[in-house]
């Protein structure tokens, strides 16, 4: 069965709650790990997912499927019944490891409590990862969509769960309205709301000082989806109400300063009307202003969907870092530097030599590797007596803080490898 790194990520999920010394913040998970629970408190991170690297047992098993959030699928339990259909493989696979029954039963039973647990099934994103041993149960609910697939072995199979550390740089969203503003700071996969209404004013006529609905701007809710807006009576708006706007924003930008000045490597994003972003750029002190906005009213416009448009605005900034690696890549002024070739590049990375691996996206080889003697053996297919090799690749690569991408045969630095590796040395 083929399996998938597949990185399509999707923005629902859960709501959770927390606290720090600036601020209340409400956090949106992308990606929220589960165990024996619906939901948790914090994101996976690269510790929890090295911890899960460094599990070993004599018989490790791992399962990846799709999920629905909601509709025809969920409500026809299709995604428990691909479950149980994976859980019967694994039974399988294991009894042909040598396993009896009852050994089999006792380990699969937690997740095959699942199947039958209608609650559980209706908090999913797009993908479920799933990690049985002897000693643990734990699985993932991630927005990432997965092709069914279970892996048995004497280590987890972890290689898809890393989509979701490639790139995952942090921004500011900042979104305006007349009404109150909104600031969230966030990442590909999660977005929290920081709350900062003692810093900011309410609304606008509580900066510019009067009833600004007869005197200042009428702005009419209907607007065209070039996202412009308009006022009452006037074609474009005069320098008078440009003026009070300038107030409000420079208000805005006062107040948030408190807190974007802790970290100004990171893009501030604005979601606004059209006209107010080179407004807010007029008074707006913060030193990584992004130069391109979500445009529209963001009363219009669920939070998730706004997620995605920065998201999608700021690919450029996500694919920096890696494109500074392809970069480097190529022009290595030496060609011991870089390799394409699986049997240099593993025993390099036990040894530490890994700045960046390029890892071409669904795709996977299987052999054996001895650190004694660095040797690598490549065999056609996954056995009970091979490992995935690319598994074992990426996780210790990472463990010794080199960067791992699996990204798509297309932008592969040289494309007709499966793995790229450019060294530290």
């Amino acid at each position: 069965m083929n399996k998938t790194d597949s990185v399509n990520i999707c923005p629902f999920c859960y709501v959770l709650l927390r606290s720090n010394a600036l601020c209340i913040a409400t956090t949106y998970n992308f990606n929220t790990i589960t165990m024996n629970t619906y939901t948790s408190d914090k994101l996976i991170t690269k510790e929890e997912l090295l911890q899960l690297a460094d599990v070993h047992e004599t018989h490790c098993v791992s399962i990846y499927l799709p999920t629905h959030r909601s509709g025809e699928e969920s409500l026809l339990r299709k995604d428990a019944l691909q479950l149980k259909n994976l859980l019967k493989e694994a039974s399988t696979n294991l009894e042909e490891r040598g396993l009896s029954e009852n050994e089999i039963s006792e380990l699969l039973q937690p997740a095959k409590a699942l199947v039958d647990d209608s609650m559980f099934w209706r908090h999913q994103s797009d993908g479920l990862a799933l990690f049985l041993t002897e000693h643990q149960f734990k699985y993932y609910t991630i927005p990432i969509s997965f092709e069914a697939y279970s892996y048995i072995s004497s280590e987890l199979y972890l290689k898809p769960i890393l989509a979701l550390f490639n790139e995952d740089r942090p921004f500011y969203l900042l979104t305006l309205k007349q009404k109150g503003i909104e600031l969230y700071e966030g990442t590909k996969h999660s977005f929290t709301e920081i709350m900062v209404d003692d810093l900011v004013p309410d609304e606008f006529k509580d900066r510019v000082g009067y009833e600004y609905e007869q005197k200042g701007i009428q702005f009419r809710t209907q607007q065209g989806n070039d996202g412009k807006g308009s006022f009452h009576g006037h074609e474009d708006i005069d320098s008078t109400e440009k003026d009070e706007l300038k107030k409000y924003f420079r208000a805005i930008n006062d107040g948030l300063m408190n807190v974007l000045n802790q970290d100004e490597n990171r893009p501030l994003v604005i979601c606004g009307l059209e006209f107010y972003h080179p407004i807010y750029e007029a008074v707006n002190t913060y030193s990584n202003l992004y130069p391109k906005a979500v445009t529209g009213n963001p009363s219009d416009k669920d939070i998730f969907f706004i997620h995605e448009e920065v998201c999608e605005i700021l690919e450029p900034y996500f694919n920096a870092v890696r494109k500074k690696k392809e970069h480097k890549f190529k022009e290595a002024p030496s060609a011991e530097l870089v390799s394409t070739q699986l049997e240099q590049i593993i025993p390099a990375a036990f040894e530490g030599k890994i700045d960046t691996l390029f890892i071409q996206n669904k795709t996977d080889i299987f052999g054996l590797y001895n650190p004694k003697t660095t040797a690598v053996r490549i065999d056609t297919k996954h056995s009970t007596s091979n490992v995935s090799l690319l598994n074992l690749l990426a996780l210790e690569a990472l463990k010794k803080d080199g960067k791992v991408f699996l990204i798509d045969k297309e932008y592969m630095p040289v494309n007709t490898a499966v793995v790229n590796a450019l060294y530290r040395y």
